[in-house]
């Protein structure tokens, strides 16, 4: 179980909030691509919930002007000179230019409502990241998409052995000190939000999720098409099980190869040649010298992965 309580100072965590603060400065990071008719409406529902947070806008390579515009809401407008396919990179970007000790991010596609940020800060004095979690299925998800989410958050769950209840969610709540820890763990495309969760989850960092409802995107379709490619979503399966817990998924796989060359081997000597007894098939000896294998290497890749999430240091 991840106990561990959060890394800000102690003066500032036992500081009450007052008037509507927090005891801690924010930065709400808004990634944008072709939203210009979208921004100055999300800057200023942000503004209005969270009237002392640094806006970082960061346009990825927009073509419609939306730079533009979220430099004329007055909020921190960073232009991005390419697009990497997915909101991760101008998200790192964000990260990086951000001041505020706890970051939020949330998108510019009408989806999430500024209005429930103050619903994640309130919970970030004891927690390092809190999620918005959507209650279910959404209405607008199609079933396509939420297979998708349901299949990873099962084997998000099962790697880091914690119940993770919504990990491609994009509106969250995280501490900067933690996720510069981690970003050069993150990818470039969509799959940045599973893997900020799974990082802090994995090195003890505290995770919540909070539900929350959101809305159907506006403006036209999604450009992510993530689980409407089948490669992409097997090397984000892999991926997941490289970087968190590979010998939990080893481990099943050396076992039932072992299994099947048992099974081979019993064969052989019950059904197919029961006086040469200690006769071991081709087939029994594959599957066991390859469960060996598979097990060693498992154990190497869990050996490097320990090394990458060095946890809190208290």
């Amino acid at each position: 179980m991840i106990t561990t309580v959060s890394p800000f100072e102690h003066a500032a965590l036992a500081t009450p909030q007052t008037g509507g603060r927090y005891p801690f400065t924010v930065t709400v990071v808004i990634p944008a691509y072709n939203e210009a008719p979208r921004v100055a409406a999300t800057v200023a529902g942000v503004r209005a919930a969270v009237p002392e947070a640094e806006i970082i806008v960061v346009d990825d390579a927009s073509r419609d002007g939306t730079y533009e515009a979220a430099q004329a809401t007055g909020a921190k407008a960073i232009r991005r000179p390419h697009n990497n396919g997915g909101p991760g990179a101008p998200i790192k970007r964000g990260i990086r230019e951000a001041s505020g000790d706890v970051i939020v991010i949330i998108d510019c596609d009408g989806q999430h409502n500024p209005n429930d940020i103050p619903r994640l800060l309130a919970h970030m004095n004891e927690y390092d990241m809190v999620i918005a979690a959507r209650p279910g299925r959404a209405s607008h998800e199609n079933l396509r998409r939420y297979l998708g989410n349901l299949l990873l958050n099962k084997l998000g769950s099962y790697l880091i052995e914690m119940e993770m209840k919504d990990l491609t969610s994009g509106l969250r709540a995280m501490r900067r000190s933690v996720m510069l820890e981690f970003l050069h763990l993150l990818p470039n495309g969509f799959s940045w939000a599973m893997t900020s969760a799974l990082s802090f989850a994995k090195a003890g960092y505290t995770v919540r999720f909070e539900e929350i409802t959101m809305q159907k995107r506006q403006g036209g379709q999604s450009t992510q098409k993530l689980f409407k490619n089948g490669f992409k979503f097997g090397m984000i399966i892999l991926r997941m099980v490289s970087l968190f817990a590979p010998l939990r998924f080893y481990t099943p796989i050396a076992l039932t190869m072992f299994g099947l060359g048992a099974l081979s081997w019993l064969l052989n000597i019950f059904v197919f040649a029961p006086e040469r007894l200690l006769y071991i098939p081709n087939s029994a000896l594959i599957l066991f010298i390859g469960s060996i294998i598979v097990f060693m290497y498992g154990l190497q890749a869990e050996s490097i992965a320990a090394l990458r999430f060095k946890g809190p240091e208290r």
